[in-house]
């Protein structure tokens, strides 16, 4: 029962956010702090649908995907196999 409560909760909404005229969003402060993004924090950004509609985007930081995607290509962290 506990599980299902820390899953209930792990995507509420933090913020609401708008893209303004040059397609450009501003993530809020405490969302960024929380987070820990700062200037130069490199995200990959995720389409998520069905049929060619999108639902959801999704923003990871860079450096999470990072280590996976090494390991998975037998590439060391010194950069070759």
């Amino acid at each position: 029962m506990k599980e299902a409560k820390k899953n209930a909760e792990c995507c509420r909404i933090e913020a609401v956010v708008s893209v303004d005229e040059r397609g450009q969003l501003v993530i809020p402060k405490e969302i960024r702090e929380k987070a820990g993004l700062n200037a130069g924090t490199k995200l990959a950004l995720a389409l998520v649908g069905k049929n060619d509609e999108v639902c959801c985007i999704v923003l990871t930081k860079l450096e999470l995907l990072n280590e996976p995607v090494s390991s998975l290509l037998g590439i060391s962290k010194g950069g070759s196999k």
